[in-house]
């Protein structure tokens, strides 16, 4: 830890004197202009927050390095994200970051390891792992723009090949920077065609899709205006007290008056400095799609569920502690509120070179959300109603909004460390963190290669597990990032959520053969 802790020391923000750095700015890029880091952005440069987003794209193909390096020069390395550098003016008072431009070269972004052939053939699968988990120990040159592609050249058991992006998360949210991955592909059947993605992937969160209550309650009906109004008055009451109830519960978790108990699946102190361990499982879309049908919910709801059954089935495992008893963990999830652009947006972005108007960076709220852990061993389906109910619960609340409001008041009267400090005591006091994303339902090719699966993960914050879901084409991946002198067993959890969503999937199937 002490270790990790003089690297985040030693990649401080670059200072450097005025005229120098624009100048060569002007001159490189014609513009001269510099933007503000934005306050999320700035928090996730403090040390307990200083977060990296990884993702593993399996190819269908050996990776062709000279039209990957001309499709980057061509696209990604033209965004202004991906060509700017954050710096401080040591002449200013009260001096914030800034982002400026610069001029990227593609040696220092582009990495091609060296690795053991031995190591490679004997056991692919093993190697991608621990080559894409080692990320997490390697400081990053914060003197250059903030992302690298590790090309890793050898067939596993899922891909021809691989290549992983690693992006500092101050440069954008994880639904953000997909979109823009996206937007560097083409779609497999028309290779000149940029691919759609599906509605729910464009959402303004990066975890589940959680609206505020619309349709029938606010709809007129057939018992007439005083009774529509009369149902909008109850949704508004509701919506009001919800919130209040998560506010308070979201300030006594930040002041840590409210923990989570201790359990197996809570990191030690300190749990963002250590390394972490990326794993990964393929679980079927269409069986997620069969549990969403019958049980008349969301893919969200199912997957929020099929998590909860996963983390029971390890725990008691585990603890050996007697099924009948329940408890409850909390997860956070980082609520994106910023609406990502779309994908003919960005694609413009990275051909100009400019932002054209286009809404980029972190807005992140914080929503906390809780895992029922127990047994339901003759009735598989309990654990997506529950998480149905509190799916919907919180749909009908605007926590993420005010925890968005209350860092950024925080951050401008107290300062950047005072934020940080109320994020890291809510994140602390809280168990793990949930997201899940949904990509293109066609397969799309990435500079002449087809991608196979997407698996993301982040790295930095005081978790010792995390859990993502991203779908691709009719697959997820869940993709675990776990602390691994913690979680040494990472794969048995990953054959727990295969275990679990093949139990609900037949239970489902048996609930629709009884009513047919």
């Amino acid at each position: 830890m002490a270790e990790r802790m003089d690297r985040l020391r030693g990649s401080a923000l670059r200072k450097r004197p005025p005229a120098i750095d624009a100048a060569r700015a002007e001159s490189e890029t014609g513009e001269g202009r510099e933007e503000p880091v934005s306050p999320t952005g700035r928090l996730f440069r403090e040390p307990h927050f200083s977060c990296y987003i990884v993702s593993v794209f399996g190819l269908g193909a050996r990776v062709d390095l000279a039209a990957v390096r001309a499709g980057l020069e061509a696209t990604l390395a033209r965004h202004p994200r991906f060509c700017s550098i954050q710096v401080m003016d040591e002449l200013e008072e009260d001096a914030r970051p800034k982002w400026v431009r610069t001029t990227v070269d593609l040696d220092d972004h582009v990495v091609v390891p060296d690795l053991e052939p031995t190591g490679t053939s004997a056991d692919p699968d093993r190697a991608l792992e621990s080559y894409v988990s080692s990320l997490s120990t390697r400081p990053m040159d914060h003197s250059r723009p903030l992302w690298e592609l590790h090309v890793l050249n050898f067939p596993t058991s899922d891909a021809d090949a691989a290549v992983v992006l690693r992006v500092h998360h101050s440069v954008g949210d994880g639904v953000s920077l997909l979109s823009l991955f996206i937007a560097c592909t083409r779609r497999a059947a028309d290779p000149d065609a940029l691919p759609e993605l599906p509605a729910t992937a464009a959402p303004r969160r990066s975890g589940p899709v959680y609206a505020l209550p619309s349709g029938p309650l606010l709809a007129p009906s057939s018992w007439g205006a005083l009774a529509a109004l009369a149902a909008w008055v109850v949704s508004l009451l509701l919506l009001a007290w919800h919130t209040l109830v998560d506010i308070l519960c979201f300030s006594a978790t930040a002041t840590s008056m409210l923990r989570d108990p201790p359990t197996l699946f809570k990191g030690a102190e300190g749990a963002e400095f250590r390394p972490k361990r990326f794993v990964n499982r393929t679980l079927s879309l269409d069986d997620v799609k069969y549990v969403k049908n019958t049980m008349n919910c969301t893919v969200n709801d199912v997957l929020l569920g099929v998590t909860s059954a996963a983390l029971s089935r390890f725990y008691f495992r585990k603890t050996g502690e007697s099924g009948r008893k329940s408890i409850k963990v909390r997860s956070t999830l980082l609520v994106n509120l910023r609406k990502t652009p779309g994908l003919h947006a960005l694609a413009t972005m990275m051909q100009s070179g400019k932002d054209n108007g286009a809404e980029w960076g972190n807005r992140l709220g914080y929503m906390i959300l809780p895992f029922h852990i127990a047994m339901h061993d003759d009735d598989p389906l309990e654990y997506v109603r529950k998480a149905t109910k509190v799916a919907r619960r919180k749909k009908s609340s605007m926590e993420s909004i005010f925890t968005y409001w209350s860092a950024s008041m925080i951050m401008k009267i107290f300062g950047i460390k005072a934020a940080a400090s109320l994020c890291y005591g809510m994140m602390r006091n809280t168990t793990l963190s949930f997201s899940n994303m949904a990509g293109p339902t066609e397969q799309v090719v990435f500079y002449g290669h087809p991608i196979v699966y997407v698996a993301p993960s982040v790295y930095g914050h005081p978790h010792a597990l995390t859990m993502h879901y991203q779908s691709y084409m009719n697959i997820i991946k869940l993709v675990l990032a776990v602390e691994e002198e913690q979680f040494p067993d990472a794969h048995e959890l990953l054959d727990d959520f295969a275990v679990s969503l093949k139990l609900i999937r037949e239970a489902a199937s048996a609930k629709n053969t009884r009513h047919t």
